[in-house]
């Protein structure tokens, strides 16, 4: 059957430098495929707007998440800008036993969290545009970063991609055009699920490919 059960659901882990595209791929593969949730992070900052618990975040205090982190009870943490932020774990496993297919949006760092307590039962996959001088072009094309900025956005970029070449995840999705981006991520998830792994699209990590 391979890795993957079809009984349970399956942990999708998606990564990518910013102006990859990741985020809408991971929203756009979720309202369009049936059986598949965004997964609900945990975060100690204030709600915002309409935001509500449980919808779009469990929200608690630091004192109550730091406990929470003790207790080994996330999948993945980190502190960003004086709040913490963190993936629940018995919100995903309740989704898996149940066979809901779970996405997580996340950067290598919290990637390689979710390996280590999940295991090869955490389907790594790494969306990039189809090379630097895309990549730099839509970070240019936001009209909201300047010129440092968006030099040390491309740094570090190279600094992720090289730390998702050296945790060895499972797939690679070029996102050059959105749709055929989306048609590659929702054939991984399918073969996933079959437990046929499609070894044709695992990643290589040969940065050299990637110019």
């Amino acid at each position: 059957m391979g890795r993957n059960q079809s009984s349970r659901g399956i942990l999708l882990v998606v990564s990518g430098p910013g102006g990859a595209g990741k985020s809408t791929l991971c929203r756009r593969l979720v309202e369009e495929e049936e059986g598949l949730e965004l997964s609900v992070s945990a975060t100690s900052r204030a709600p915002r707007g309409e935001e509500r618990d449980g919808v779009h975040y469990f929200f608690t205090t630091r004192e109550e998440f730091r406990a929470d982190a003790a207790a080994d009870r996330f999948a993945e943490h980190a502190e960003v800008a004086g709040e913490f932020y963190g993936t629940p774990r018995d919100f995903l496993d309740e989704k898996l036993a149940t066979g809901t297919d779970v996405v997580l949006d996340i950067d290598v760092q919290g990637a390689e969290q979710v390996r280590g307590v999940y295991g090869e039962r955490a389907v790594l996959v790494f969306v990039l545009p189809p090379g630097r001088a895309a990549l730099e072009e839509r970070l240019r094309g936001r009209g909201t970063d300047s010129e440092e900025r968006v030099a040390e956005r491309m740094a570090l970029a190279e600094r992720e991609i090289e730390a998702a070449r050296s945790l060895g995840y499972d797939y690679l999705v070029i996102n050059d055009i959105l749709e055929d981006a989306l048609a590659e991520l929702a054939a991984i998830r399918r073969a996933e699920r079959s437990g046929i792994p499609r070894e044709g699209d695992r990643a290589t990590w040969d940065l050299r490919t990637w110019t």
